[in-house]
């Protein structure tokens, strides 16, 4: 067998690993999408008629405008459970046993990034589901759709990487739950909620420039057909630049840890 085979062998046999732990304490993995969730019924039904009046429609037209800022939002929740998987398994000494068998190094994150990405599609999966449940109608045809899959899925992998470098960084699990809650505010001071138009000037250049205001205007512009521009781009460079950045800094890390 080559290298690559060795590497893709093992990748797969944490990947299963990392999914047994996912279904065996579900609680972990599917709190991801419980912020999400309470987040689209509150807004929605609290304060969608005077937000949604705001933009010049009502209920229904700011929970179409509101649910694509939720379901980013509910990739970025995703983070915390990954730092956390990550942190535990290297404080509890499963990183000491991995040492001592005949495995590929990266296998360990490889297992936990793909791992953590399906598990982020799927509490996706379950806040497409509520929305579509009180209310939320989308204009997508099915390649807009599968688009929507891909950059979602896209937008999981690069915050994933990001993740597993913040989870070894922890020396708790504590702190591992903490380190990802500026990942998951990112996208409430971006248009998620209202558009970016409406901001006072300071807060405005900050939402504009900021990696989750492209990413939801293109997911946006996907479900609802509103005008994309040049998002798409921009957010792929911004997946692509922290997906790259997550990588080399967990690689060091991890290579830095199992030197000791």
């Amino acid at each position: 067998m080559s290298t690559l085979t060795y590497a893709v062998h093992d990748s797969l046999t944490m990947l299963r690993r990392n999914l047994k732990h996912a279904i065996r304490y579900p609680a972990v993995g599917f709190g991801s999408a419980m912020m999400p969730i309470l987040m689209l019924l509150l807004f929605v039904y609290a304060f969608g008629d005077s937000l949604g009046a705001g933009m010049g429609g009502g209920r229904d037209a700011y929970l179409d405008y509101l649910t694509p800022g939720v379901i980013i939002m509910g990739v970025a929740a995703g983070s915390m459970s990954t730092s956390i998987a990550v942190c535990s398994d290297m404080t509890e000494g499963i990183i000491n046993r991995f040492r001592t068998m005949n495995i590929t190094r990266s296998s360990f994150m490889t297992g936990h990034v793909i791992g953590s990405v399906i598990q982020t599609m799927v509490c996706i999966v379950l806040v497409v589901g509520v929305a579509l449940a009180v209310g939320f109608r989308s204009d997508a045809n099915a390649l807009e759709w599968l688009a929507a899959a891909g950059l979602l899925a896209t937008i999981a992998f690069a915050v994933t990487w990001l993740s597993v470098a913040l989870g070894m960084i922890s020396k708790t699990v504590e702190s591992a739950s903490n380190k990802p809650l500026l990942v998951q505010f990112l996208p409430f001071l971006g248009s998620a909620f209202v558009p970016a138009d409406s901001m006072s000037p300071g807060l405005r250049w900050f939402a504009e420039n900021q990696p989750f205001t492209p990413m939801t205007e293109t997911l946006r512009g996907l479900l609802s057909g509103s005008e994309i521009g040049d998002n798409a781009w921009i957010a792929l460079a911004w997946c692509a630049g922290i997906a790259l950045v997550g990588y080399v800094w967990s690689r060091s890390l991890f290579n830095s840890t199992t030197k000791r």
